[in-house]
């Protein structure tokens, strides 16, 4: 276990920080959530206080006494951001704020860590968007990310092709820069329980939301395409279909329909226990986005013994290794051909699982915990 103080006229102490978690309930929450159970394991000496929206007082109770969560209900980019984020933080006089994020009041001036999962928001455009708003948004997120990026002490990326993006965009020292990378653990603690739709069935599958980045129209083309050869392949697309976070999955089940596909599930919210399942059960996994910071759903797959096929696109090669069977992401062909050597050599489909169980050893939600704690105490330090 780790120990810091910080030693003030001959005394010892403790040090306070907060973590800005306001994105613990969404996507990218996982990273925050196990950063957060970890450093309860690390570090019983200094004072944390975890920062959530309202909505999520009760969502993430600390299990330490030095851990406390308090309400920070300010939306991202906005004025109450800027303002009364800054307010809070500047009567909170912690000695060193985590930002898991990069939207954050730019005018804060106090000893700062920025985690950057990705530069998506930057060089992506998002359909379901309205277009002026959406690019609108993405100029004040290059001020903010550029911003950002210089003013913090340390910036965290997830991969090393982050870094690299990051550095060159922002024009900032490589040596500030920690790459901290992430994990995959089971998602359900108990026994899996099967998913009855695809109970018996051959499927591929895919886990995740459907914004126009994350490639979900070729992949349904290429499936439709399998199905000459595998008339009873089923293509299981797991994620909400309904409400903002599922409009994009929404649209792609109406285009889907449109377009008179068949052997297409899109199955809404589906329980740890059941997407276990599906991954356990999958003939492959299928990852087909055209930009990731990390790409966690396919170690998750991984950690399951589902076979890969990815995209070769950004960080992913970087993360999956040899455990994966690559495709060009702009090619229905090319997806087809990759999913089709998984699907029809048996040989090559068992030595991706062997080779994906492996590869998810590779990483721990543990070690990415003590790289970010270890940040913490060089800046706390003096040493950043």
């Amino acid at each position: 276990m780790y120990h810091y103080q910080c030693t003030v006229f001959g005394t010892l102490r403790t040090m306070h920080i907060a973590i800005d978690a306001r994105i613990i309930n969404s996507s990218t929450g996982r990273y925050v959530e196990r950063l957060l159970h970890y450093l309860q394991k690390i570090d019983a000496t200094n004072r944390y206080t975890v920062l959530v929206r309202k909505k999520d007082e009760h969502y993430w109770r600390p299990t330490a006494v030095n851990f406390s969560v308090k309400v920070a209900d300010f939306a991202d980019y906005s004025f109450a951001e800027q303002v009364g984020f800054k307010k809070l933080l500047d009567e909170l006089r912690p000695d060193l704020v985590h930002f898991c994020m990069p939207q954050q009041p730019v005018l804060y001036t106090g000893k700062t860590v920025t985690t950057i999962h990705d530069l998506t928001l930057l060089t992506t455009y998002m359909s379901d968007k309205n277009w002026l708003i959406y690019h609108a948004k993405q100029l004040v997120g290059k001020f903010v990310f550029k911003r950002v990026a210089k003013k913090s002490q340390i910036v965290i990326t997830p991969t090393e092709y982050v870094k690299n993006s990051l550095v060159s965009f922002a024009g900032i020292n490589p040596e500030k820069v920690t790459v901290t990378l992430e994990a995959a653990e089971k998602v359900s603690s108990g026994p899996s329980e099967a998913y009855l739709p695809m109970q018996g069935k051959d499927y591929i599958m895919y886990v995740g939301s459907q914004s126009d980045y994350k490639n979900i129209r070729r992949l349904i083309e290429s499936h439709q395409r399998l199905l000459a050869n595998h008339p009873h392949l089923e293509l299981v697309l797991v994620g909400k279909t309904t409400g903002k976070a599922g409009a994009p999955a929404g649209r792609n089940k109406a285009w889907s329909e449109g377009q008179g596909h068949t052997n297409v599930t899109f199955t809404g919210f589906v329980p740890d226990e059941q997407l276990a399942w599906l991954y356990e059960n999958t003939r492959a996994y299928v990852f087909p986005s055209f930009t990731e910071g990390f790409g966690l759903p396919g170690l998750e797959a991984m950690v399951y013994g589902a076979p890969v096929a990815s995209s070769n696109a950004t960080c992913l090669p970087e993360v999956y290794g040899d455990a994966a069977e690559y495709f060009d992401p702009k090619s229905v062909e090319d997806f087809t051909r990759a999913i089709n050597r998984i699907l029809n050599d048996e040989n090559l489909r068992e030595k991706l699982i062997e080779r994906g169980y492996e590869r998810a050893k590779l990483y721990s939600w543990r070690r990415m915990a003590e790289q970010t704690h270890a940040a913490y105490l060089r800046i706390l330090s003096g040493e950043d």
